[in-house]
């Protein structure tokens, strides 16, 4: 083994600034911004939680904070964490603990970044 190889974590965060054109419409400006800082601040939350039930091995309660996860993503765009959030589950089901641990890795790192570029296309006008 000569070589070694080094992979990069750098991940796009992938938010979809139509789902949130869309919340502004139907809520209107002030709400539907109240809504999406209300969600960001469950979805930093539940990105911690998701950490400390794997630690725990609470694999059903953490199973259930995906799906919370996964969905309030998807309600505000965030579709690459939505996604990532749904392997935790299946990862769960399928009880691979090596891929479960990856991919809670993976959706802290892309956790944090599509928080991060919410909050950068907020201070966008919509």
């Amino acid at each position: 083994m000569d070589q070694v190889a080094r992979l990069s974590l750098a991940e796009p965060a992938s938010v979809d600034p139509d789902r949130l054109a869309q919340l502004y419409e139907r809520f209107g400006a002030q709400r539907g911004e109240d809504l999406v800082c209300r969600a960001m601040e469950e979805l930093a939350f539940r990105l911690g939680q998701a950490g400390r039930l794997y630690e725990a091995g609470d694999r059903l309660e953490l199973r259930r904070c995906a799906g919370i996860l996964a969905a309030l993503a998807d309600e505000i765009g965030m579709t690459a964490l939505r996604r990532v959030a749904e392997s935790v589950a299946l990862c769960i089901d399928s009880a691979d603990a090596v891929a479960l641990s990856a991919v809670l890795a993976r959706m802290a790192r892309v956790g944090e970044r599509s928080l991060y570029a919410i909050w950068d296309l907020q201070d966008l006008t919509i």
